[in-house]
């Protein structure tokens, strides 16, 4: 469900869409130092033009703000990494993706104009084999790579800005557990246009599936899993009888779609590579997500799924450290991260698990011994940044500042970077980025009130080169606003 209503959808996307900067015009604060943090527009042009980038990243600050998010640092690195595979093999290497995951035990992935893809944790819970989860995200690539969006909507080329955000409006509702509802608000305003293109043709739905599965054999995986995953998919909707699963919503799923991706899979060649175990790991995680409440469930789903026992072994160690097993979930880490010395996420998660029983030596320590031997891990750079905002308040600050130029878009780094800063003396600075926090998450009068006290402290620190960066943004954050005003 979502947190709070949704009025006035599509005017609110418009009014974001409108906004937003020109591609290449909106650039993050320098910290200190003068070190600039990197453009937040940086579009492929073989993915999205200026105007899809910025309704795409206004999309996601919406969707932030709105839909329930699964806050995994690992599993988030995890389709990062399997969405760069293959996107390398898809036409679009090289471009910048932004992953969003969401808490929800619905079936549903998306992929949204500006390299933006959302992955539910029921997607992971439906999917027994990686080649599976595989098959969704690269048909989701395979609509970006062709820029289904901006083809479908070219013959309408006088309303493409409205009826583009009316349709990404519906798909926000409906991702986030709306169903029917997202489509049914999509269609109040643009119904001509969103009954043709919220829902992809069935010849977009073809090209996608077919660049898919090409993408899946030079990715190194069997292509058969598509027409499994799509034949899953028609069990479960008939099952469900008028609500199918979301992912089916906006991809229509024929029987003569079936039967070409079937005989194309069965003519394509490429032997598909060995399950990896990492994912059945990442599994157990979004099926302890989903069965939060109730973790014996997820073991027991887990069990009836025939995953690998490294998976199972994993999940009863996660079990255990919900439960406040502390010890004996480390035991049971450290003896698969020596069992399995090349998954990182097992190591990652031991700190993980370290910090939040309150074992902050222990966490630090163990997230220093893993970033020597993997430098830049994400995951475990943010375990070692949390735990050291107890220890060395600067030393996380350092981190975070660090990260923060890597991930631009990471509002959880903008959420610890301000904390580090308030703990390390560094208070407008803090505010700055609390207020860049907040933009990230769709709350622009917020972020606003934050700029001006962060100008405060600023002004009354003497402190002139924080108070220009604070301006500067200040002056950009006033127009976002101002541009909202007119659809409200």
């Amino acid at each position: 469900m979502l947190s709070r209503p949704f009025p006035r959808a599509t005017a609110l996307l418009m009014g974001l869409l409108l906004a937003l900067p020109a591609a290449g015009q909106w650039t993050a604060p320098g910290w200190e130092d003068d070190a600039e943090l990197p453009s937040l527009s940086a579009p492929d042009s073989r993915v999205a033009n200026g105007e899809e980038y910025r309704l795409g990243r206004a999309w996601l600050r919406q969707f932030r703000a709105r839909a329930p998010e699964w806050q995994d640092p690992i599993a988030q690195a995890y389709v990062e990494s399997l969405l760069a595979r293959l996107a390398s093999h898809g036409g679009l290497g090289g471009t910048r993706l932004i992953v969003t995951l969401v808490d929800s035990h619905r079936l549903n992935a998306f992929a949204v104009p500006g390299g933006v893809v959302g992955v539910n944790a029921g997607l992971f819970a439906f999917a027994d084999q990686e080649a599976e989860l595989v098959s969704v995200l690269a048909h989701e690539l395979g609509h970006l790579a062709q820029r289904h969006y901006s083809r479908g909507k070219a013959r309408a080329e006088q309303t493409q800005v409205p009826a583009m955000a009316a349709m990404l409006a519906g798909m926000l509702i409906a991702a986030a557990g709306g169903g029917d509802a997202g489509i049914g608000v999509a269609m109040g305003s643009q119904a001509a246009f969103i009954q043709d293109q919220l829902a992809y043709s069935r010849r977009y739905e073809q090209e996608a599936d077919r660049l898919g599965l090409q993408t899946m054999v030079e990715a190194g995986y069997d292509p058969e899993a598509m027409t499994s995953m799509l034949r899953a998919m028609q069990r479960l909707a008939s099952l469900q009888g008028g609500t199918p699963p979301e992912f089916l919503l906006t991809h229509p799923l024929t029987e003569s779609r079936i039967s070409d991706t079937a005989s194309r899979a069965s003519r394509l060649s490429g032997q598909g590579r060995r399950d990896d175990v990492q994912y059945h790991l990442v599994r157990a995680r979004a099926l302890l997500a989903i069965h939060s409440r109730t973790p014996d469930q997820a073991a027991t789903r887990l069990a009836q799924d025939e995953a690998p026992q490294e998976a199972k072994r994993y999940l009863e160690a996660l079990i255990n450290a919900e439960r406040g097993n502390t010890d004996a979930a480390l035991r049971r880490l450290d003896a698969l991260a020596h069992a399995l010395p090349d998954i990182t996420l097992i190591p990652a998660s031991a700190a993980e698990v370290a910090f939040s029983a309150g074992r902050i030596d222990d966490a630090i320590e163990r997230s220093q011994r893993l970033l020597r031997l993997v430098p830049g891990h994400v995951p475990t750079t943010l375990t070692l940044a949390e735990a050291q905002l107890q220890r060395d308040p600067d030393a996380a600050w350092h981190l975070l500042r660090d990260l923060a130029k890597r991930r631009p878009e990471d509002h959880r780094v903008f959420a610890l970077l301000a904390e580090a800063a308030g703990r390390s003396g560094r208070e407008a600075l803090g505010h700055l980025a609390r207020a860049e926090h907040q933009q990230l998450t769709g709350r622009i009068t917020d972020a606003i009130r934050q700029l001006g006290v962060a100008r405060r402290v600023a002004e009354r620190g003497g402190n002139a080169a924080a108070t220009a960066r604070i301006e500067q943004r200040y002056e950009a954050f006033l127009g976002y606003r101002e541009t909202l005003e007119k659809f409200q």
